[in-house]
Formats: structure tokens, C-alpha cells, sequence
């Protein structure tokens, strides 16, 4: 492209960190775009005293700390690094498990806190057979649980054994995918973190994908950015 005589080598677009992800960066990139994504938390602000807070001052205040970072001081902002769609699908069994184990834990805390409302002690919500056992509960007055609590608590336990199906589920696939492709991609180091005592499958799964192949791409981006020919002309 030319303007004013001269020919555009280089097109740079950098935007925050958010909800739409990485997926613009990704499809600007393939474009032959060089695009970045700024850590929020990474802008410097005064906070001195209230600011004024717009999106014309807060474009400005990305605008200047790109173009420090684009100059190589790096102290502006720190740019995220940008991961491929297989990395980010990579996370996904992890993610959802975290989310399914802290819905399972509100369910059990929701089911112990109602049967201590009602003086019901030593009930185990998290046994085989607990949904059977509801109907034949009686509280210190040897009144059988109330009828609109009693609903509640059923299907209270039939999402907390669908969550714990759901759990199961994402564990066994996990498993299968290490047995079935041990030397594949992070696998083998996924399956030598396990073998660190208190360390299993799932905590070994989250430290390969979440930390250290994130420290990986960073160091890749950092050493592209370090390449003389990005600040050739």
C-alpha cells in the first residue's frame, strides 16, 4: 500500500485483554496484521486521585503505551501471549472440571445447610444411595422431611450426581488421551508431573497448560520481540 510516497511495510494493532479472547488476534495475524493483546492490569494509571475515564482517554492512554512497547520499553505494558486454537482447546477439560467441582461443593454445602435447618445430622449427601434415603429422614420431632423441601433436596442430589457424572466423564477422557498418545504434544510432560508425589493427572494437566506452556510463550514472544529486524528502517 502507498501513502504520501511511501510504501507501508508494517501494519501494528493492539487491543485489551477481554471476553472475545484471542480469536481477532488470531485472524488479523493470518491477514499478515501484527496484532497484540495488552494485559489490563499491565497500563500504568495514576492513583493519585480520581480520573476522568472515558473511551477517548482510555484509547489514548493504550495508544501511548503500544507505542512505548513497539519502541522496546517494555516497563509501558506487557502484551499477552496469543495462543493457537488447539492450546486454548486444550484447557477446556480442565476449566470445566474446576467449574463442575465448585458447583458440586455449593450443592453439598446448599444440602447440609438445609438438613441442619431442619436438625437432621449425620446425613452424607455424597454416598451412593443418599437420594434413596431422603424420604426416609425424620427431624429430632420425628417428622417426616416437609414436602416442598423434600422436592428441593431430590433434585438437589439428581444435579449433584449428574455433576459428578459429568466429573468422571472429563477424568476417564483425560486418561484415555494419555494412554492412547503418551509422546504427543505437552503428554509426556503431563504424565511426569504425575509422577511427583501430591501431584496427580489433574493438577499435572492445569500446571502444563495453564503455567508452563504460557512461560513458554512468552519466552517466544519476548525473543521475537528482541529481533533486530523489527527495528531495521
Amino acid at each position: 500500500m502507498l501513502k504520501a510516497g511511501r510504501k507501508i511495510t508494517r501494519i501494528t494493532v493492539a487491543y485489551e485483554a477481554g471476553r472475545d479472547g484471542f480469536w481477532l488476534a488470531r485472524w488479523l495475524r493470518v491477514r499478515g496484521v501484527e496484532a497484540h493483546v495488552i494485559h489490563p492490569s499491565s497500563v500504568a494509571v495514576s492513583r493519585e486521585q480520581r480520573r476522568a475515564k472515558t473511551d477517548r482517554l482510555d484509547t489514548g492512554l493504550l495508544k501511548r503505551s503500544f507505542l512505548g512497547w513497539l519502541r522496546g520499553e517494555t516497563n509501558h505494558c506487557s502484551m499477552a501471549a496469543i495462543p493457537t486454537l488447539a492450546e486454548e482447546d486444550a484447557k477446556r477439560p480442565n476449566r470445566e472440571r474446576q467449574s463442575l467441582v465448585s458447583e458440586r461443593t455449593r450443592i453439598i454445602n446448599r444440602l447440609k445447610s438445609t438438613m441442619a435447618r431442619l436438625g437432621i445430622r449425620g446425613f452424607k449427601p455424597t454416598l451412593r444411595r443418599a437420594l434413596q434415603q431422603l424420604e426416609g429422614l425424620r427431624t429430632p420431632d420425628g417428622e417426616p422431611v416437609p414436602p416442598n423441601t423434600l422436592a428441593e433436596l431430590q433434585r438437589d442430589m439428581v444435579r449433584l450426581r449428574l455433576i459428578k457424572d459429568q466429573i468422571n466423564a472429563i477424568e476417564m477422557a483425560r486418561e484415555r488421551q494419555l494412554a492412547a498418545a503418551p509422546e504427543h504434544g505437552p503428554h509426556p510432560m503431563v504424565r511426569l508431573l504425575a509422577k511427583v508425589m501430591g501431584i496427580g493427572i489433574e493438577t499435572a494437566d492445569m500446571l502444563v497448560h495453564e503455567v508452563l506452556s504460557r512461560d513458554l510463550r512468552d519466552r517466544r514472544a519476548v525473543g521475537a520481540l528482541c529481533r533486530p529486524d523489527r527495528f531495521a528502517g
